[in-house]
């Protein structure tokens, strides 16, 4: 297929674009610069310049291309509802271009998504429009596609990792290094999901390859990791020391990523697993955290 993906030049699509190449599949990358064009064509790829709120440039490459991943977002967390509600357009404006095919669009989501309630395994199969958290927002975009008749899927995702970046805790790196401690809220028993950027990759793959109308994925190799855990192997690394806060101290070191910080997220793949053949296979993220270079 020729495969028309966004965010092919970040960190997950890094790993897509050449998963996809190696599988037969042709890539047309959507980039907003030359250096990203360039790291493309190395890649083998064909570039495709746009970005998220440049609707018309997303209907000319979902135009072109027999499938569409949609990959990218925009990662500034401080202003996280305005970049849902881009997001919710960039799907609208990807998915219309599809109608009246079977050509399928794979959209990204968030794998809290999933949970019935905080704490409760989330899990493919659950979707609550009322949640809490705006990305919900991409699915309810990806639900009305659906209605219309229009190929859609989810993947979920988790803290993504390797060696160099893991998600929200790349930023919890950050407030680690500013306020001199690594920290965690309460006892640190809230988990987060984690899958690596290969898995998670390889995943995306399968789901495109298996158009699965209105299907939901979760691209999760462990359910939980306790946030203690991640906040001490922080600590270790950046030489600092390992700190318990409470809900209001969190906000002062943590700022918008408090609330994250504090929720616990678990989620299932096991639905997924099923479904596709896909069982992940990359390093732990505790074993990335301990091999990064601080």
């Amino acid at each position: 297929m020729r495969i028309f993906v966004t965010g092919a030049t970040g960190f997950i699509g890094s790993a897509l674009v050449p998963e996809l190449i190696r599988h037969g599949h042709q890539v047309l990358g959507l980039t907003r610069s030359d250096a990203g064009a360039q790291s493309l064509l190395a890649a083998g790829a064909q570039p495709h310049h746009g970005d998220l709120e440049d609707l018309d440039s997303l209907r000319r490459g979902a135009a072109s291309a027999d499938a569409v991943i949609h990959l990218a977002f925009i990662h500034d967390f401080s202003k996280f509802l305005a970049n849902c509600e881009i997001d919710s357009r960039a799907i609208e404006a990807l998915g219309s271009t599809l109608a009246g095919s079977s050509r399928p669009l794979v959209i990204t989501s968030g794998t809290g998504m999933g949970s019935a309630a905080p704490g409760q395994l989330a899990t493919e199969d659950h979707f609550d429009p009322d949640h809490a958290n705006p990305r919900k927002s991409s699915e309810l975009a990806g639900a009305a596609l659906t209605d219309r008749g229009i190929n859609v899927s989810v993947v979920r995702l988790p803290q993504v990792h390797d060696p160099f970046r893991q998600g929200l805790i790349s930023y919890a790196v950050a407030a680690a290094r500013d306020k001199g401690r690594s920290a965690y809220v309460g006892d640190g028993q809230n988990r987060w999901p984690a899958v690596h950027v290969r898995d998670a990759a390889r995943l995306y793959r399968l789901v495109v390859e298996k158009q699965q109308p209105g299907a939901r994925y979760h691209a999760v190799a462990e359910e939980g990791v306790p946030v203690r855990d991640i906040a001490e192997v922080l600590g270790k690394g950046l030489k600092l020391p390992t700190a318990s806060l409470s809900q209001e101290e969190a906000a002062a070191h943590f700022g918008w990523l408090a609330p994250f910080a504090a929720w616990d997220m678990p989620a299932s793949s096991t639905l997924t697993q099923q479904r596709l053949n896909w069982h992940p296979t990359g390093p732990t993220l505790i074993s990335d955290l301990e091999q990064m270079r601080f």
